[in-house]
């Protein structure tokens, strides 16, 4: 069993609570299903937002989903003039048998621009 990160974006409309634990719960609920996750085999989870997105925590939305025991932590990215606004990402530190070379990343909603070689 090795120890893999997987990373992960997305974007949302404004800085509003539900639209944060709604997009980060999908965001999550990706990563976990394409790579066939358990909250049993995620070791931690990092979450960061734009410097605009202030409304909600994201790792409220990884607890609501059953991340009980998993450490989860919040900061905000730094702010880059002209970087893409209200985004969400995540960076999970798994156990898993997968080569890294299988591990999917997942970007969705705006934030596929951010990595146009594997988004989906």
């Amino acid at each position: 069993m090795a120890v893999r990160a997987v990373r992960g974006a997305t974007q949302i409309d404004a800085d509003d609570r539900d639209q944060i634990l709604e997009a980060t719960t999908e965001l999550v609920s990706e990563v976990m299903a394409r790579n066939e996750l358990t909250t049993g085999d995620v070791i931690s989870v990092i979450f960061t937002v734009t410097p605009d997105l202030t409304a909600e925590f994201p790792a409220l939305a990884a607890r609501k989903l059953g991340f009980h025991e998993v450490p989860l932590l919040c900061a905000t990215e730094i702010g880059v003039p002209g970087a893409l606004p209200r985004v969400i990402r995540l960076m999970a530190h798994i156990a898993t048998d997968r080569p890294r070379s299988d591990v999917q990343h997942v970007y969705l909603r705006g934030a596929t621009a951010l990595r146009l070689d594997i988004a989906q």
